[in-house]
Parts: structure tokens; C-alpha cells; sequence
């Protein structure tokens, strides 16, 4: 017997995304993934200019290696931006053992492990990526290849403790084969994941980095560079759009515009 039914009851999960492709009728996800009750979002923080003066890039960072971004059929969904139940939030032990154990969707057919998170669960800092990647499926942890090594650069560059000031999760809990793009039901099933994690952290400002960590939380399909540049509201939380570190590493170029990006985030806390 599934034991879906009874990792949904246990968390409290409320449907969070609809799947609007007919194909994806039959994935395991689908019967608790219903239309969610519109709530009305705050209205969103100001836009807090950043700057671009040189001291403010000063960032030493590993030299990128070329690489090519996987191809992908799938397409983005955005997602009711629409919070758990505080009433039924389970505890953080509880939740990580959901995730260890899910079978919500394909994805738990291929990966090695689940990657859950690391970092201080009780941080202002909240960091959210995409998709855990090879070498995050092999270890268990987020942010652990190059790209890993690029963000903790930048976390140090701004003063922050990857252990102690930040906690840092993804949208899938699971590689995609080939580290293609997430494909929309596999969001749909692992999103109430993350969304509990927002609850439990809460923390006082969230990072999204990368397109399909920003369209997920702000339910938007605009563009990142159209996302960038300005506080956005998440449940309350302040949540500013930045570049994922593997982009970065294939646009060096664009390294400095990532840093505005932090910038932009420390002075919205300060």
C-alpha cells in the first residue's frame, strides 16, 4: 500500500500547485493536488535601489569552467503562492524524515538520496535553489560542487557563515536525471516541502537563486532579469531574485550584477 496518503496526513500538506497538463493525470501527486483557496498577498515591500560601485564587487571567486546547461522538454508552472497550515505544521524532524522517504513523484525512481537542506534552521537567511545536482545526490547536501564552492565565496564575501546565518534548501529535493530542468508536477509534488521549511525557519529574508526557484515562490513566469532589482514579498518575507552560482559560472559577466544582488539584500535587512 502507498504511503503517500499518509505522508500528506502527517505533514499537513494542503494541495499547493495544479497541474494543468492532461499527461500528467495519472502521476502519484495528482490526487491530492487540487485548487488551492485564493488568499489575498501583501502588498510588496518597496524597491530598494542597490549599488554598483567597485568596493562593492571586490568578491574573490574561483574561476569558472565552461560548461553547457542541459537541454530540457519540460516546461515551468508557476505555483499558487499560498501558505501551509500553522495549525497543522509538523515538527522539523518529522519533515526531514517525509523527505528521506518520499515517493511522491518519479524523481524518487533515480536519485541516489534526498537532499534536504543545510545550515542553521533558526537563520535570518534563507536560501533557496533549484535542484540538487550530481554531486549534492551523491553527499545528501545542497550547494556542495563548483557551484557550491561559488556560493559559499559569495556568503563569506558578505559576512555570513554558510553553518551559522544562513540555512539553504531547493525547490526538488531530488536530482532530475541529467540535471534537466524540473518538470512541473515534480514541483508540484515536492513544493509543500519547502513552503514548511519557510514556515518553520522563518526567516527574515529569502534569496531565490535561479528562474525556477523565483517563478516557484513569486508564481510568476517573468524573467529573472526582470525580477532583479527589487524587494519582493513572500508571506511576509522580503525575498529578493538574484543568479544561480551555475549560471554564474558559465556567464562570468554577470558575477557582478549577482553581487548587486546581495547587496540589495543586506541593506533590505539592515
Amino acid at each position: 500500500m502507498s504511503r503517500k496518503p499518509q505522508i500528506v496526513e502527517a505533514l499537513g500538506l494542503g494541495p499547493i500547485w495544479q497541474v494543468r497538463d492532461a499527461r500528467l493525470a495519472a502521476h502519484p501527486a495528482s490526487s491530492w493536488l487540487q485548487a488551492p483557496a485564493q488568499i489575498e498577498a501583501p502588498a510588496p515591500l518597496p524597491m530598494i535601489e542597490c549599488a554598483s560601485q567597485e568596493q562593492d564587487m571586490a568578491v574573490a571567486m574561483p574561476s569558472p569552467e565552461p560548461a553547457s546547461p542541459p537541454a530540457s522538454d519540460f516546461t515551468q508552472q508557476p505555483a499558487p503562492n499560498v501558505a501551509p497550515s500553522s495549525t497543522e505544521q509538523p515538527s522539523w524532524e518529522a519533515l526531514e524524515s517525509a523527505v528521506r522517504s518520499c515517493q511522491l513523484c518519479r524523481l524518487c525512481n533515480t536519485r541516489t538520496q534526498p537532499v534536504f537542506g543545510r545550515g542553521n534552521r533558526h537563520a535570518r537567511w534563507m536560501i533557496v535553489g533549484e535542484a540538487p545536482g550530481e554531486q549534492e545526490d551523491r553527499q545528501g547536501q545542497p550547494f556542495v560542487g563548483r557551484a557550491g564552492k561559488l556560493l559559499d565565496n559569495m556568503l563569506a564575501a558578505a559576512g555570513l557563515s554558510p553553518q551559522d546565518d544562513v540555512f539553504i534548501a531547493n525547490v526538488l529535493k531530488c536530482r532530475p536525471p541529467g540535471n534537466r530542468n524540473p518538470a512541473g508536477d515534480e514541483i508540484a509534488a515536492c513544493q509543500p516541502y519547502l513552503l514548511q521549511q519557510i514556515a518553520h525557519i522563518q526567516p527574515d529574508i529569502i534569496l531565490a537563486l535561479g528562474r525556477f526557484a523565483a517563478q516557484t515562490l513569486l508564481q510568476t513566469e517573468l524573467s529573472i532579469s526582470r525580477l532583479r532589482g527589487k524587494v519582493h514579498d513572500y508571506q511576509g518575507h522580503p525575498l529578493i531574485v538574484s543568479y544561480h552560482p551555475a549560471y554564474l559560472l558559465r556567464n562570468p559577466p554577470d558575477k557582478s550584477k549577482a553581487w548587486q544582488d546581495w547587496v540589495l539584500a543586506k541593506r533590505t535587512l539592515a
